[in-house]
């Protein structure tokens, strides 16, 4: 079934505003996707219908609130495959959720001489966390390199993984290449060692059918924000039994089981990690989001990607001066592309373009190793989702066209 966009656009009202006199063309979509008029009514039927804390009141609205919580667990843990809801913690962020393994697994379970195995295409998320973690307890990082095609280097994957690693800590999809990296494959070989394997999925979740059991991961985090979610709402993923072993994160309420004046017990699993009053009504709104990207099937939203980075490839290739990067092939990369225009600064350009209608994203997008590796300060980077119409790439090339033109970059596009 093909994704209908002209419907779908409907159910996004924020894609009907202009931005500088010209209809809003959205392709920042990896740093945060627009929201459907059911999440928005959701996140406004809570404030609404049924406010109030979770977990502590016997009324009726607490009651109500907490099922309502509780449901979204149990429809975040089908979406990804998981075994139970009880898998499945509530974070603030992908950020905090893999400072949340950093500080409560690796704290207590790494020592001096350990090694974590991590890429050069790492988001900052899953960069510094670790960096911080080696300096405290003598950790060793390894990382992965990439190839001219922005593909994990087999040979590093080899290397890298072996007895001394304790945990592989990757992006399953790359925001700034789009690069889907083999994940299934770097988790058996990290088992073959006795390591645990951590995804960073806030890119792959929205994009790709993720089923953690199928990709045997041990952990995996990722944002609602990036998948038609609220902000401030981020899962972690973990086997029970890890989050069984784990010390809690943050102490406070909620996540005790009994307190005294010189020690506490803790709640059971995944409460353990929830310490304080959530971001309830978020959460609750969630759940609209999810349900309404099942609606649509994510083969079918995995597949919708895939045309479009097959005509964004296609449409900026023609432009003399580009540089693309990133996988050539857009069955191994998600819904971005990344690319730079001679002699124009991604800043500039997107200034440009926002004055076009058109919202990208301009910068080092939290990979400046990656840029390093690269050789750039930075790209820009046209990014899509379920909304976004093939069509939308004519605002794009003249937005290009008249950047260049102000530089006195030449450029002739081809159709």
């Amino acid at each position: 079934m093909a994704i209908e966009t002209k419907r779908i656009r409907e159910d996004f009202p924020i894609l009907k505003r202009e931005v500088h006199g010209k209809p809003l063309v959205y392709l920042d979509n990896a740093a945060t996707t627009q929201k459907p008029q059911v999440l928005i009514d959701a996140l406004v039927e809570y404030y609404s219908s049924y406010n109030a804390n979770i977990h502590r009141g016997i009324h009726a609205l607490a009651e109500e609130a907490t099922g309502k919580y509780e449901a979204t667990r149990q429809t975040v843990a089908d979406f990804i495959g998981a075994p139970d809801a009880s898998n499945i913690v509530f974070t603030r962020n992908t950020t905090e959720s893999i400072n949340l393994v950093a500080h409560a697994w690796g704290r207590k379970f790494l020592t001096a001489g350990d090694e974590i195995v991590l890429s050069t295409m790492e988001h900052h998320s899953n960069l510094v966390p670790w960096q911080t973690l080696a300096k405290e307890k003598g950790v060793v990082l390894r990382f992965i390199d990439i190839d001219d095609d922005g593909q994990f280097v087999q040979d590093d994957i080899e290397r890298h993984i072996g007895p001394k690693t304790k945990l592989v800590a990757v992006t399953h999809m790359s925001n700034v290449l789009g690069t889907i990296n083999p994940v299934r494959e770097i988790a058996e070989r990290a088992h073959q060692h006795g390591a645990l394997v951590l995804l960073d999925g806030a890119q792959s979740v929205p994009h790709l059918p993720v089923n953690v059991q199928e990709l045997d991961c041990d952990f995996l985090a990722f944002s609602a924000h990036k998948m038609l979610g609220p902000t401030g709402v981020g899962v972690l993923y973990a086997k029970r039994e890890l989050f069984e072993e784990m010390d809690p994160f943050l102490g406070g309420g909620e996540m005790i089981r009994r307190v005294q004046l010189e020690e506490s017990t803790w709640n059971d699993v995944p409460w353990k990690f929830e310490a304080g009053t959530p971001n309830i009504g978020d959460v609750c709104a969630f759940s609209a989001a999810i349900d309404y990207l099942s609606g649509l099937g994510m083969e079918n939203v995995r597949a919708h990607e895939i045309e479009m980075v097959q005509e964004g490839v296609r449409r900026l290739a023609n432009v003399p001066g580009i540089t693309i990067y990133g996988p050539e092939s857009a069955e191994r990369r998600g819904g971005v592309i990344s690319f730079n225009l001679d002699n124009v600064h991604p800043h500039d350009l997107g200034t440009v373009l926002d004055h076009h209608g058109v919202a990208i994203r301009a910068g080092h997008h939290c990979a400046q190793p990656l840029m390093g590796r690269l050789d750039v300060v930075a790209t820009a980077r046209a990014s899509f989702y379920v909304y976004n119409e093939k069509e939308e790439f004519d605002a794009l090339i003249e937005g290009i066209e008249a950047a260049a033109r102000l530089f006195r970059a030449p450029v002739h596009t081809g159709a």
